[in-house]
């Protein structure tokens, strides 16, 4: 084996003899040249471009586009077009409204929220959810919006025998749960046309003729109060969490009931909810909307 290590040894500095003794006599004449450095190389992903291409121009048209009307913006034919719209309709990502237009689903934001900002959401909110049911007798729950819906990420009971409480994970129709209105409420106007959009073609009803009259009264008073349309007796009260751009990234609501006895009024909820929405909303450096 050494035998052989040394022989291919000798090899390489023969080998690079030769190699110098030719340098020597090319630089004899001319002077060495520096070789460019090689540039990375870039992967073209036509596909994935146009695809991304498709999203990026719907996200900036809350009203949709129709087939043709993309194919004019992004300077490509339509039969290009056709086959780019097809696979984001199926994956979830695009939805064709009835007058043929194309908008986006709100699949993006669902994929936003499965990232580990929802977790941290959860965890800073739990602390502050925990006191404020302690201190209104009361059960509360976090809510955000997925597709049509909202979805309940983290509960936590009212510490007494009785009380009304939602199932972690559970949903409630985003046109009837005061965390729907409320997390409407305070988005840009072009992500509240998304969602309103959104909820229509999942459930093929159309919205409230009095929404904006009822949302832009939510925004003034920065709450919802409601009762329950599952349960009579309750009423829901909501407050927004805000992100870092101001827009509602959750719903922290109370399903309030008034206990026999009790001292705890719906007044006092709506005080403790308040405070307790905005301790969230500081915790995860977020801004008043």
């Amino acid at each position: 084996m050494q035998e052989s290590k040394s022989r291919h040894c000798e090899g390489n500095r023969r080998e690079a003899v030769v190699y110098a003794d030719r340098s020597l006599v090319k630089n004899m004449t001319t002077k060495k040249k520096v070789q460019p450095k090689p540039k990375i190389q870039q992967y073209a992903t036509p596909a994935l471009e146009k695809g991304l291409d498709v999203l990026e121009l719907l996200a900036r048209q809350p009203e949709g586009l129709t087939k043709s009307q993309i194919a004019r913006e992004l300077q490509r034919t339509v039969s290009e077009i056709f086959r780019m719209l097809v696979c984001l309709q199926s994956r979830g990502y695009i939805a064709q409204a009835r007058d043929e237009r194309f908008v986006l689903t709100l699949k993006l934001f669902k994929l936003v929220q499965e990232h580990p900002p929802t977790e941290l959401l959860v965890a800073k909110a739990l602390p502050v959810m925990h006191r404020l049911a302690h201190s209104t007798l009361q059960s509360c729950h976090l809510g955000v919006v997925e597709g049509g819906q909202v979805v309940f990420l983290a509960q936590v009971n009212a510490p007494t025998n009785l009380g009304f409480y939602v199932k972690l994970g559970s949903t409630a129709d985003l046109m009837e749960a005061a965390s729907g209105y409320v997390l409407l409420a305070h988005q840009s106007p072009e992500q509240r046309v998304r969602m309103v959009q959104a909820w229509s073609a999942e459930t093929g009803n159309k919205p409230p003729k009095d929404l904006e009259l009822h949302l832009a009264s939510i925004r003034k008073g920065c709450y919802e109060k409601r009762a329950s349309y599952l349960v009579k007796g309750v009423v829901n009260v909501s407050f927004p969490v805000f992100d870092d751009r101001g827009a509602a990234i959750a719903a922290l609501t109370v399903p309030f009931i008034q206990y026999t006895g009790s001292q705890v009024g719906v007044a006092d909820v709506i005080s403790a909810l308040r405070v307790a929405a905005a301790e969230i909303t500081e915790t995860i450096g977020g801004a008043r909307g």
